[in-house]
C-alpha cells in the first residue's frame, strides 16, 4: 500500500487497544480504503506495562489491518499525547477506542470534543457494558482472549 495515499488514522486506546470492537472497526476501515494505522496508548502507569499492552494490540491490530500498525506510547495526560501525536504526523481521523460510559475517564474528561478541537474528525468506540460471558463470547469469535491474548 503507497503510504502517500492511503487514509492516515490515528487509534486512541489503553485497555481497550486489543478488544474485539476495536479490532472489527480497523478491519471495517481498511476493507473500505487503504489505510494506514498508528496506535497510541496514553495514559500507562509505567512503561513495561505499555510495552505488554502494545505488543498485544500491534499483533492483533495489524492481522485486523492487514498491514503495520506503528506504536506509539504517549505520556499520562491523554489529551497533551494526542496533541502531540497530531503535531508529530498527518492524520486524516482519530479513533477513540474506550471503557464503557460509566467507567471512561476520558468520555468523562471530555476528550473527544478537546480532539475535534485540533479541526480533526473524530469516530469514538466506547466498549458496551456486558456480563463476563458475553464478553468472553465476542473475544472467542474475534479470535481473541480476554486481555488482548490470540487464541489458537
Amino acid at each position: 500500500m503507497d503510504s502517500q495515499t492511503a487514509h492516515r488514522t490515528l487509534i486512541v486506546a489503553n485497555r481497550t487497544a486489543s478488544t474485539p470492537l476495536l479490532l472489527q472497526e480497523v478491519t471495517r476501515r481498511a476493507r473500505e480504503r487503504p489505510t494506514t494505522f498508528a496506535l497510541l496508548i496514553p495514559n500507562v502507569q509505567s512503561r513495561s506495562r505499555a510495552d505488554w499492552t502494545m505488543e498485544s494490540a500491534i499483533s492483533l491490530l495489524e492481522r485486523a489491518a492487514r498491514g503495520p500498525v506503528q506504536g506509539i506510547v504517549g505520556g499520562t495526560d491523554p489529551f497533551e499525547s494526542v496533541k502531540q501525536a497530531l503535531a508529530h504526523d498527518n492524520y486524516d481521523d482519530v479513533l477513540i477506542s474506550t471503557l464503557p460510559k460509566r467507567l471512561s475517564e476520558w468520555l468523562r474528561a471530555d476528550l473527544p470534543r478537546k480532539v475535534r478541537r485540533f479541526g480533526v474528525p473524530v469516530t469514538v468506540i466506547s466498549q458496551e457494558e456486558a456480563r463476563g460471558n458475553d464478553v468472553l463470547k465476542a473475544a472467542q469469535r474475534a479470535g481473541v482472549a480476554a486481555g488482548g491474548v490470540s487464541l489458537p
